[in-house]
């Protein structure tokens, strides 16, 4: 199922939520090597602190996780602005109610394969692309703004995303890091879901007694 923890529900999910920081430092510490804050063996950072919610890809037990994404509003403070400026023009203003942002988005390939292994990692990123497109319409969410490298614009074409990349800037790592624009509309949930070969909605606005994505993931 995919869902959203927001921060008044952080305690009632108290292992999903420890194995989503302990996800992203196996993620964007050990294997891609980026410079995050990491404490033991879980990875989070001052955004964590804000409140953000969380889109979160999880078993049916509601403590198995295959996947997350952190989502903020860009009224408020984001890494686009504060550690990402020089990846987007300056005429360019990406602040509005309906604009948020999208970081940390990181699947457990490991707990996919064991209990999806029909999934390869690419379908998993492309799955929580749409889930994360469903959430962001349910939400009144028209645009989301990523930061990422340019081979994720491969996952991105089998998905159906449509981006606008608005720049990208060298000096963050080994390779340059772009900013895109993400259209958040009917028409291109529609693109994504005939892409897929989805036909029924992933995302749930609330957990759901029985997990109609399962029915879903079990079929594809």
């Amino acid at each position: 199922m995919f869902v959203t923890i927001q921060a008044h529900e952080y305690n009632k999910y108290p292992v999903l939520m420890e194995k989503m920081f302990k996800l992203r430092k196996r993620v964007f510490a050990d294997q891609l090597g980026w410079d995050v804050p990491v404490n033991g063996d879980c990875e989070r950072d001052e955004y964590d602190a804000l409140k953000p919610v969380y889109l979160v890809w999880c078993g049916p037990d509601r403590t198995t996780l295959y996947g997350m994404m952190r989502l903020m509003p860009t009224t408020g403070p984001t890494l686009l602005y504060d550690v990402f400026r020089r990846t987007f023009p300056d005429t360019a203003n990406l602040v509005a109610p309906g604009i948020w942002e999208g970081t940390r988005m990181c699947i457990d390939e490991q707990a996919i394969a064991a209990d999806h292994p029909d999934i390869d990692p690419g379908r998993a990123f492309s799955l929580m692309f749409l889930a994360l497109c469903e959430c962001a319409m349910e939400h009144g969410i028209h645009t989301m703004i990523s930061n990422y490298e340019p081979q994720m614009k491969r996952i991105y074409r089998r998905a159906g995303v449509e981006v606008n990349e608005l720049g990208r800037a060298d000096g963050y790592g080994k390779l340059p890091v772009c900013c895109g624009e993400f259209e958040v509309s009917q028409r291109v949930l529609e693109t994504m879901r005939s892409k897929l070969g989805v036909d029924m909605p992933l995302y749930r606005r609330t957990v759901p007694e029985r997990s109609v994505t399962a029915e879903i993931l079990r079929a594809a």
